[in-house]
């Protein structure tokens, strides 16, 4: 049983890497499951102030990664427009693979902001800020990720 708990840990801990990027994806709720399964095998066992602590940053993090890139937008002066445009453009860019990834949020919230009417210096402002929102939200998911994945090796070996 320990050994499957074990290969099933380390398969979660890799999907939620790739959720850290991938927006269809909890991925780092999944990395947290990796942990969880490692904790309850016989062999392995971490510390509960330590589960805890990873908890609260999961929740911390997972809260973040939807408000950084709506604030983003805001503070280079994006409107409601904008803001669903980048959300749009993040669902639409996942079909696009990795470029569509990273630019869906930015041309979104640029096409939000033109619909709403915006000049086109501004538009393209909170596009900007959009997509700097996306990529701390992204980075701050794969920091965590990685994380997670550093101590399950540690662990193992």
């Amino acid at each position: 049983m320990d050994l499957f708990l074990i290969i099933t840990a380390g398969f979660l801990l890799i999907v939620g890497l790739l959720g850290a990027i991938l927006p269809i994806l909890p991925g780092i709720p999944l990395s947290y499951g990796g942990i969880l399964l490692l904790h309850f095998t016989e062999k392995y066992q971490f510390q509960t102030n330590f589960l805890i602590l990873w908890a609260i940053i999961v929740v911390i993090i997972q809260i973040l990664d939807y408000y950084i890139p709506i604030w983003g937008t805001k503070k280079f002066g994006g409107s409601k427009s904008g803001i669903r445009g980048s959300i749009i453009g993040l669902l639409f860019g996942v079909f696009l693979g990795p470029f569509g990834i990273i630019f869906g949020p930015f041309i979104g919230a640029l096409i939000g902001e033109l619909i709403a009417q915006k000049p086109t210096q501004e538009a393209l402002k909170a596009a900007f800020g959009a997509f700097l929102g996306f990529i701390v939200g992204t980075v701050s998911k794969l920091v965590v990720a990685g994380m997670l994945i550093y101590y399950y090796i540690i662990t193992i070996i």
